[in-house]
C-alpha cells in the first residue's frame, strides 16, 4: 500500500487501518508515515530514501521506532551527523562501488563566482532535458541572486 498526501482521506484511512491491524505488511509513503494517527502492529523495517529531507522531528520519531525496528536509510549525500556516525562505528555503512549501467560520470568544477558561466551551464542542462538546481548560502541576497 502507498501512503500519501495525494490519496483522498477515505484512501489514508483504509490504509492506516490496515497498518494498524495488521492487514497491510508494506506500506510505501512519505512523511505522512511518520504522523501521530499512523500505529504500526508490528513493524519489522523501515528504510529511508534521502534521510536529509527529514527534520528534527521526524527524526526523533524515527529514532524512537530504531529501538524495536531495524533501520535502513539510503541516501547519496549522507548528512554530516550520519556520516560520522557511521565512520565512528555507531552506524553501520554499506557502499555500493557500482554504478548503474550507462551512468554518464559526475564533473564537478571548481570556479570563482561568474554569472554567465552558472547561466550557460542550467540552460545546457535544461536544454537537454535534464535537471539542475543552484545552492545559494546568503539568504540576505537570495533574491537578487
Amino acid at each position: 500500500m502507498c501512503i500519501c498526501r495525494f490519496k483522498t482521506d477515505s484512501e489514508q484511512k483504509s490504509i492506516i487501518k490496515g497498518i494498524s491491524d495488521g492487514s497491510v505488511d508494506i506500506t510505501i509513503g512519505t512523511h505522512r508515515m511518520l504522523s501521530d494517527d499512523v500505529l504500526f502492529k508490528d513493524l519489522g523495517l523501515v528504510i529511508i530514501d534521502e534521510e536529509q529531507r527529514f527534520g528534527v522531528k521526524h527524526k526523533e520519531k524515527l529514532k524512537i521506532l530504531r529501538l524495536t525496528t531495524d533501520l535502513l536509510t539510503l541516501t547519496a549525500t549522507p548528512i554530516p551527523r550520519t556520516l560520522y556516525m557511521s565512520l565512528m562505528g555507531a552506524k553501520d555503512l554499506s557502499v555500493i562501488n557500482t554504478p548503474p549501467q550507462n551512468r554518464l560520470p559526475i564533473k564537478t568544477v571548481v570556479v570563482e563566482y561568474d554569472e554567465d558561466l552558472i547561466r550557460q551551464s542550467i540552460s545546457k542542462e535544461i536544454n537537454r532535458k535534464g535537471q539542475a538546481f543552484f545552492l545559494h548560502n546568503r539568504v540576505e541576497d537570495i533574491i537578487k541572486v
